[in-house]
């Protein structure tokens, strides 16, 4: 579809290069940029797959969720291993 509109537009501008008369060249040369323009709207659609997000890769907030405690998890046994190293290498733990 979108080549379509740049098609008639380079048509626009022949037209406008060939015509003797003001109006017609006026006509098209604002034929040719709106149309050029719509080619180059319709083609960054094309490119970016439009304005919709694609439902299928979001996350469900119950998932989510999972993640943040798994994550969580993950760092309290990485703060313990620390802990549980430095206690062992001698230096005193810090007090409560």
């Amino acid at each position: 579809m979108h080549w379509l509109c740049l098609l008639f537009a380079f048509g626009a501008l022949m037209v406008a290069i060939t015509t003797s008369q003001v109006w017609v060249l006026a006509l098209s040369l604002l034929a040719a940029f709106g149309l050029f323009g719509a080619w180059a709207l319709f083609w960054y659609q094309e490119r970016m797959g439009g304005s919709q997000r694609d439902e299928s890769a979001m996350i469900d907030p119950v998932e989510l969720r999972r993640l943040r405690e798994l994550a969580e998890a993950r760092r309290r046994e990485a703060a313990a291993g620390q802990a549980g190293a430095r206690s062992r290498d001698g230096a005193m733990p810090p007090s409560a």
